[in-house]
Formats: structure tokens, C-alpha cells, sequence
């Protein structure tokens, strides 16, 4: 096993440790709520780099954590798969991961005082819960990554809430507009946990973990899946046929091909290894469908402007 697994040095280390391929679930909830506030006016950039940056670090300090906790717990070996290998295969002191999350999440901290200055204190209960859940994802005496909850806490924070806080920030107000598009961002992020907990079934099943992917076993997993993949294209195109939608937000049918692939992979495959690809057709499942879902809104604002 251990000559299959690339052992990254240097930056790339440090790289790995952000656990890049989920970067995206924090950058593309944050760009569909910005593109979601054009019709309100004139967007403030600053607010908006600050609260992608503010997501990016907390998305970043969440994985850190993850590495810290799971090698404490003794889940992660050398040979575990879809980590950033940096305690176990790099020897880095755990120690440095954690304080090294906890400064990420200093800095998130100062850019969420920033955002709140400029709009409403109350974003600081959303942000600093927010904050709790990424800690208490794999911290704590119960982890929620543990739980079957994993999938809709990680959907309802990095899904939806981030697409509300980034519309909010821009307009100063939440719409049953903006909740309805979030909807998708929801399942596609919970998808992206759920791709994790089934790549990983067996091993969290020898760690004590009870995901929703061990409690329904893989074969109903993977069926929950199809079902986010579907449920995401399937809403926007009712939206589009019921909900006012304008016929530039289909563009999101231009990626439909990846959640295929993922979905044909799992299927095919089983080792954590073999299934890797899954995950980031997955992860580039949401990325591309919330970017392309923006561009539709951005391209129906300007044509009816």
C-alpha cells in the first residue's frame, strides 16, 4: 500500500494538509450568493473577498482539525487514503496542525469583525456558530463526523449558510429566493461528505464511526447519493419551469457528466484508492454546478437589464 500513496513534501505538504479538493464547497456557495444579490444593486467587492477568504480559512482549519482528531483517535495510519498525511507520513508534530487551525481561525475571526462592522452583528452568532460546527466536526467528546449527521450539518453550514451569508452581506436582507437556489449547494456538499464516508465505510466502521453510509450500508448510500446528484439538477429545472427562473440557470446541465462518472466509479469499485477519482468528480460536481448556476443568473441579470 504504501508504494500507491504519494508522499508529498515540501509545500505540497502543507497543500495536501488543506485537503484542496474541498476548497471548493467554501469558494462556490459564497460566489452563488454574491450573484444571487445583483438584482439589488451594486455589489461591495471587499465583502465579498472577505467572505470568501473568511470561508476558505474556516474550510481549511475544519480538514486541520479533522487530521488532528482522527490521528488522536488512532483512525489515521500511513496507508490511509484521502488525508493530508502530514502527521503520520511527514512526521509534522499534531500540535502544529492544531495550533496552526486555530490561527486560521483567528484570521477568519478578524475578517468576520471586518464583514460585521460594515453590516450586522448579528452575522458574528452566525459565523461564530458556524465556527463550533467545523470545530466540533471530528472535536469534542462527540464528534458529529461520528454521527449520521455528518452529511446535514456540512450541508446546512457550507451549503446553505454560506450562500445566505454572502446574498445578506450584499442586500441586508434573506429572501425565500435565495433560500430556494441554496437548495442545491445543500445536496452537493452533502454529497461530498457522503463520497468521503463511503470511500472510507469499512475503515470507520474498525474506528467506532456510525456515518450514515455505515447505518444504511453501501449500496443504499450510494442510492442516497444518486439521490443528491438528482434532486440538484431536478430542482433547478423545476425553478426554471415554475419558479421564475430564467433558461440561462440550465447551464448547470453542462456538468451533469461528473456525478455520472463519480456514481460509476463507486459502483465499479470499492478499495479507498480505486474510488479516489469519485471524490473529486464529486467535490467538482458542486464547484461547477454553483459557478454555472452564478453565470445563469449573471448572464439572465444583464440580458434583462
Amino acid at each position: 500500500m504504501h508504494d500507491t500513496i504519494k508522499v508529498e513534501t515540501g509545500w505540497r505538504m502543507w497543500w495536501q494538509l488543506t485537503r484542496p479538493h474541498t476548497l471548493t464547497a467554501a469558494f462556490a456557495p459564497v460566489f452563488l450568493g454574491t450573484m444571487l444579490a445583483l438584482p439589488f444593486g451594486r455589489l461591495n467587492f471587499l465583502l465579498f473577498a472577505a467572505m470568501l477568504l473568511a470561508s476558505v480559512f474556516i474550510q481549511m482549519a475544519t480538514n486541520m482539525f479533522n487530521e488532528y482528531y482522527d490521528f488522536k483517535r488512532g483512525l489515521d495510519t500511513a496507508d490511509s487514503v484521502g488525508i493530508g498525511g502530514t502527521i503520520v507520513r511527514n512526521k509534522v508534530n499534531p500540535k502544529t496542525i492544531l495550533n496552526l487551525a486555530l490561527f486560521l481561525y483567528g484570521v477568519s475571526v478578524l475578517l468576520g469583525i471586518y464583514i460585521c462592522m460594515e453590516t450586522s452583528w448579528w452575522l458574528a452568532v452566525v459565523g461564530l456558530i458556524s465556527m463550533a460546527i467545523g470545530y466540533f466536526y471530528t472535536g469534542g467528546p462527540y464528534p458529529i463526523a461520528y454521527t449520521p449527521l455528518g452529511e446535514l450539518f456540512s450541508g446546512v453550514v457550507m451549503g446553505m449558510l454560506l450562500v445566505l451569508i454572502a446574498f445578506y452581506i450584499q442586500t441586508g436582507t434573506v429572501t425565500e429566493r435565495a433560500i430556494l437556489l441554496s437548495i442545491p449547494s445543500v445536496l452537493l456538499v452533502a454529497a461530498i461528505m457522503m463520497a468521503n464516508n463511503i470511500r472510507d465505510l469499512e475503515g470507520d466502521k474498525l474506528g467506532g464511526r456510525k456515518t450514515l453510509a455505515i447505518l444504511l450500508g453501501r449500496e443504499n448510500a450510494i442510492r442516497i447519493q444518486i439521490g443528491f446528484f438528482t434532486l440538484s439538477f431536478a430542482w433547478i429545472i423545476a425553478l426554471v419551469l415554475f419558479g421564475g427562473l430564467t433558461p440561462w440557470s440550465l447551464l448547470v446541465i453542462l456538468c451533469v457528466k461528473k456525478p455520472i462518472t463519480a456514481i460509476q466509479i463507486f459502483k465499479k469499485f470499492e478499495l479507498p484508492l480505486q474510488v479516489m477519482p469519485a471524490m473529486k468528480y464529486t467535490a467538482q460536481t458542486n464547484t461547477f454546478f454553483c459557478l454555472l448556476l452564478a453565470i445563469g443568473l449573471l448572464i439572465g441579470h444583464l440580458i434583462s437589464n
